[in-house]
């Protein structure tokens, strides 16, 4: 899942690295996803942070994807402008 936020108020890569931090540390203590920010770093008013989860069931995934996004959305000092999210789906050994 990749997630857009806006960072009202903002000013400096320095207050933008902190809130993005405290928002991948959290979602990565609370859900057990790996968690990056994958576009934007040079914008201080914006961050674009990805998020991967792995599971048997596509339900399952979806289930806990959003919420991680309810978590961002209820608990960050930002606003979420955009989410996407996207399936990759792998069967059998290699």
């Amino acid at each position: 899942m990749e997630v857009t936020l806006r960072l009202e108020g903002n000013a400096s890569l320095k207050g933008k690295r902190k809130v993005v931090k405290s928002i991948l540390g959290r979602v990565k203590a609370r859900f057990n996803a790996a968690v990056s920010e994958v576009g934007g770093q040079d914008v201080y008013e914006t961050a674009v942070l990805g998020f991967a989860v792995c599971g048997p069931e596509q339900r399952i995934l979806n289930t806990v994807l959003d919420n991680i996004l309810d978590f961002i959305e209820d608990n960050a000092d930002a606003e979420v402008v955009d989410s996407e999210m996207e399936f990759d789906f792998f069967f059998g050994a290699p």
